[in-house]
């Protein structure tokens, strides 16, 4: 792991971000040992920490020369957003236009007659878009943004153009597999989720980190870690748990 990936990793343990515990169900009904939130990185401190590392990684990567609008899919997206706009203006004096959309499209106001999608109307004619989320998991919230995006880009007639996606944690998960009946089927893996949203939307997908590098590098450094409400190092039998989980429902060879 690179020095600010390590750093990062601290702050998820430290914040109560990334945590352990029993009985814990992803959105699409499977179960999972851990949970990324986010929405706990609610002061202006976190706020400016991961607006920094991601600021640093969109730099590192020579990607900012080619995004004109940052993206954040509501909700928690949307302070991503925001936050990596402000460090890369006062970080590297690069300003960029941030936006996030609406759970109901504006019809009032500076939409009035259109049915605004996002909030700031900063996307333009031709901009090129670069969503920034929390996680990936099914990556269904991209596939809906997406679809905004293009609405909005039709209605407008803005002709805008997705160029990549940045999600703060990999959870280097597989998509879930359902029954007839449209049932979780636990024990199945699926397909590579962030893997198979490159392959049909030909847009690169980038990471601030993986969760397997995270949780090997917390052990090792024996960093406390919220498991079952109780801040401790990562035991043995919990890290067999990551272990056989990822056996399970992680990707393998990406």
């Amino acid at each position: 792991m690179k020095n600010f990936q390590e750093e990062f990793a601290r702050v998820l343990a430290e914040s109560g971000a990334l945590f352990f515990a029993q009985g814990l169900r992803l959105k699409d009904g499977r179960p999972t040992p851990y949970f990324v939130n986010l929405g706990l990185f609610r002061t202006g401190r976190l706020s400016w920490i991961i607006g920094t590392y991601l600021a640093r990684m969109l730099v590192s990567l020579n990607l900012t020369g080619q995004i004109d609008v940052l993206v954040g899919p509501s909700y928690k997206g949307s302070a991503l957003a925001v936050a990596a706009a402000q460090a890369l203006w006062l970080e590297h004096k690069i300003d960029l236009l941030f936006d996030y959309d609406r759970k109901e499209a504006k019809t009032y106001g500076e939409a009035t007659g259109e049915q605004g999608l996002f909030v700031t109307r900063a996307l333009h004619p031709k901009a090129r878009v670069f969503i920034v989320d929390d996680v990936g998991t099914t990556m269904g919230t991209k596939y809906d943004l997406l679809k905004k995006i293009k609405v909005e880009s039709s209605n407008r007639r803005l002709d805008l153009s997705v160029v990549g996606v940045v999600l703060v944690v990999d959870r280097e998960q597989t998509t879930a597999v359902l029954d007839e009946k449209g049932r979780v089927l636990e024990g199945v893996r699926g397909e590579d989720a962030i893997l198979r949203f490159m392959n049909e939307t030909k847009i690169p997908v980038h990471s601030l980190v993986g969760i397997r590098e995270v949780v090997r590098f917390l052990a090792q450094e024996a960093i406390p870690v919220l498991i079952d409400g109780v801040r401790r190092p990562l035991d043995q039998a919990t890290l067999d748990d990551f272990n056989e989980y990822m056996a399970v429902y992680g990707v393998v060879g990406r």
